[in-house]
C-alpha cells in the first residue's frame, strides 16, 4: 500500500469522526429520536457521543494517540449497536426525521458498521502506517 492511500486512510477516519462529532452538536435533533428510549437523559448521551467522536477522530491524527484513539472508537462502535437496532425495531424511520427503507437499517448494522469496526481495528493494530 502506498504512503497516500495510508493518509487517506487514516485522515478520512480522523475527518469523519471528527464531523460526526461536531454534528451532534449542529443537528442534536437528527440524533435524539435515535437513542432507545430505555436510556435515560438522551440529551446528555447525545453529547457525551459528540465529545467522544471529536476527541477521538483528533486522536487518530496525532500518532502517539493514534492506537488508543482507534480502540476508543471500536468501543464507541459497539456501544451504539443498541441505537441501530432500535432503528430497525422502529421499521428505520423516525417520524420528521431520517427515514430510509428497513433493509437499509440492516445493511447498516450487518456489514457497513463491522466495516467501520474493521477499519479502526486496522488502524489500531498498524499505528505507524506512515510518516
Amino acid at each position: 500500500m502506498k504512503v497516500w492511500q495510508k493518509k487517506v486512510i487514516i485522515h478520512g477516519m480522523a475527518y469523519f469522526y471528527t464531523a460526526a462529532g461536531i454534528n451532534h452538536f449542529i443537528a442534536p435533533d437528527f440524533y435524539l429520536p435515535l437513542i432507545p428510549p430505555f436510556f435515560s437523559q438522551p440529551e446528555l448521551i447525545n453529547i457525551i457521543a459528540g465529545i467522544t467522536e471529536i476527541l477521538l477522530g483528533m486522536g487518530i491524527l496525532y500518532f502517539p494517540t493514534r492506537k488508543r484513539a482507534a480502540w476508543g472508537i471500536i468501543l464507541l462502535l459497539l456501544a451504539f449497536i443498541p441505537s441501530h437496532v432500535y432503528f430497525i425495531q422502529i421499521g428505520s424511520c423516525v417520524e420528521d426525521g431520517l427515514c430510509v427503507p428497513e433493509w437499509i437499517g440492516w445493511l447498516r448494522l450487518i456489514l457497513i458498521h463491522p466495516f467501520m469496526i474493521f477499519w479502526a481495528f486496522w488502524i489500531g493494530k498498524n499505528p505507524r502506517i506512515y510518516g
